[in-house]
């Protein structure tokens, strides 16, 4: 059975532009790095320098600094400098809620 006119009205009305589902997609592509998923995880914890970064997830610094951008660019983390130091942290806390909704349902 098809869905009636009034259903696919609704769905017409209420569906994200292409626009718009260009940036969510963009958005949730930020979690399909590895990488960007073990910083955001870490900056869920607390503000850290890329040195921290880098020294706790064992990574390049150059690697951190690049996936930090990708996150600043799309406002996910943000920094605070302090003297020399830039410290990161997670701009939103709703991107918490995102990382803790991915973990509570694959069950960890």
């Amino acid at each position: 059975m098809f869905a009636s006119v009034e259903t696919l009205q609704d769905v017409n009305f209420y569906m994200p532009d292409s626009s718009s589902t260009n940036k969510i997609a963009r958005f949730f592509s930020l979690f399909s790095d590895n990488s960007r998923v073990r910083l955001l995880s870490a900056l869920a914890i607390a503000p850290l320098c890329v040195t921290d970064l880098s020294a706790l997830l064992d990574m390049n610094q150059t690697t951190v600094s690049h996936q930090l951008k990708i996150l600043r660019d799309m406002d996910v983390v943000t920094y605070e400098r302090k003297g020399k130091v830039l410290y990161y942290r997670i701009a939103n806390s709703k991107i918490n809620d995102i990382l803790l909704i991915g973990v509570e349902y694959l069950g960890y």
